[in-house]
């Protein structure tokens, strides 16, 4: 896990407001941290549900950034690609990434 996605699982962890370079955490009034990656939010974490997101750029910094967030914050899930195509590994099984999945 890169420097990067420690501070900013930190951050999540804390319920702080934090930014560096090209990623950022914000914290919602009802205690939802929300993860923006260049100003696109890819992530919510809330104390039951993570939610994530790929705003349309399915690029390899997105996949880390998410990937990170879930092994601090999930249940064991993993977003992988196979031929151009993102899927998410879960512990019911395999199924196609979709922009806004709600993982509990």
């Amino acid at each position: 896990m890169r420097i990067i996605e420690k501070q900013m699982n930190a951050a999540i962890s804390k319920c702080k407001s934090w930014k560096c370079a090209n990623t950022e955490v914000s914290v919602e009034n009802d205690g939802v941290s929300v993860v923006y990656l260049h100003g696109h939010r890819i992530a919510e974490i809330g104390d039951d549900f993570v939610t994530l997101y790929d705003a349309g750029y399915q690029t390899a910094t997105t996949k880390s950034r998410l990937n990170a967030i879930l092994s601090a914050h999930g249940a064991g899930e993993r977003i992988y690609q196979r031929d151009f195509v993102w899927y998410i590994s879960t512990s019911e099984g395999e199924k196609e990434f979709e922009d806004g999945m709600i993982l509990s």
